[in-house]
């Protein structure tokens, strides 16, 4: 699916161009709107589908994803595995935690499904949420890798993604855009630290 998968995006308006603000507080020329494919289940299905094939034969308890982005693409992955599917959600604070009564047990199987990997926060934070359960971590899985596959090996578990980009992104006192005054743009639901 890899060769169909920047003309889809490009189709359905997940990449803008500018200069904008990410979740981590890096600074980039691009924004991908993974919201912009969320809003097509029968799209959002294909895609889940391409990272369900890749566990079928093996017996995963649960897929996690945190919230917003990787928890409906979790909730679908799932769905195509016939598993539960886990939320792991914000603290106030920083960080995230499994709640709503949700429980894993040592050793069980779970796949963790993100939707955009720039610096892997999202992924970190996921990880430390399901750490103190003890569980299987078969792998990791999200739809867009922007960090050109760097981000990708601070996991001692195996991360893959369906469409891996070099995206370029700044610290903020390092950004180029900011030096010449092009407007800044805060896209997604994350505060960041770096306005």
């Amino acid at each position: 699916m890899d060769s169909t998968l920047p003309g889809l995006f490009q189709e359905l308006g997940v990449v803008s161009s500018g200069h904008f603000v990410l979740s981590s507080g890096q600074h980039s020329d691009e924004y991908w709107e993974k919201f912009r494919l969320l809003e097509w289940p029968r799209v959002t299905e294909q895609l889940c589908h391409e990272i369900a094939t890749r566990y079928h034969r093996r017996s995963i308890s649960a897929v996690i994803g945190p919230t917003t982005g990787g928890a409906l693409l979790a909730q679908e992955v799932a769905r195509q595995l016939d598993t539960r599917c886990l939320l792991a959600e914000p603290v106030s604070g920083g960080g995230r935690e499994l709640r709503r009564g949700f429980v894993l047990h040592p050793a069980e199987p779970v796949l963790i499904v993100d939707d955009v990997l720039t610096t892997g926060l999202s992924l970190r934070e996921t990880l430390s949420a399901i750490e103190p359960y003890r569980p299987d971590i078969t792998g990791i899985e999200v739809l867009i890798d922007r960090s050109g596959g760097k981000a990708a090996r601070q996991f001692t578990v195996p991360c893959h993604a369906l469409l891996t980009v070099s995206a370029r992104t700044y610290k903020p006192e390092e950004c180029p855009l900011c030096a010449k005054d092009v407007p800044l743009v805060k896209p997604g639901t994350r505060i960041s630290l770096h306005p």
